[in-house]
């Protein structure tokens, strides 16, 4: 039995059918081609599917579709226009924050998150605000100079 939802998702009123049990990140991906939303433990531990509902960050592979009817989704192709993410983006590019690139749109999101929040921060903060988005080959170094690079760019909150 499938159902109807309307979603806000990037700033575009979306209407759809989802099964009840349909994660958000599988119908990002598969009716939208949202593909910056990656899978990796389909558990939430991992970060890879991080997106904003709802201006607040949160894992699409354990958010059911049926249950955010109404919500507003903000994936990474949402936020191309933003200055705060471009100048992200950047610093992941200049410091090497990107290897294999799969946690990458995760680590941009949940960043861009940090910063918004926190402003000017140091790397303590970033490794332990970060410390909930995996990475299996950078060794996190980049990851923090690229975080950390931007940080030291914003005033203080």
């Amino acid at each position: 039995m499938s159902m109807r939802i309307t979603l806000t998702v990037n700033g575009e009123k979306i209407s759809g059918e989802v099964e009840p049990r349909t994660h958000l990140a599988d119908f990002l991906r598969e009716q939208l081609r949202l593909t910056s939303i990656h899978l990796g433990c389909e558990h939430g531990v991992c970060g890879a599917c991080t997106i904003l509902i709802d201006g607040e960050p949160g894992r699409s592979c354990i958010a059911l579709a049926a249950t955010l009817d109404g919500a507003t989704i903000t994936t990474l192709e949402g936020m191309k226009d933003d200055s705060l993410m471009q100048r992200l983006k950047d610093s992941f590019h200049e410091e090497h924050g990107l290897q294999c690139g799969f946690c990458t749109p995760g680590m941009l999101v949940s960043s861009w998150d940090l910063l918004n929040r926190k402003g000017k921060i140091d790397e303590k903060t970033i490794r332990c605000d970060m410390s909930g988005n995996l990475c299996r080959c950078t060794g996190y170094q980049g990851i923090v100079r690229s975080i950390k690079a931007v940080a030291d760019t914003l005033p203080e909150k």
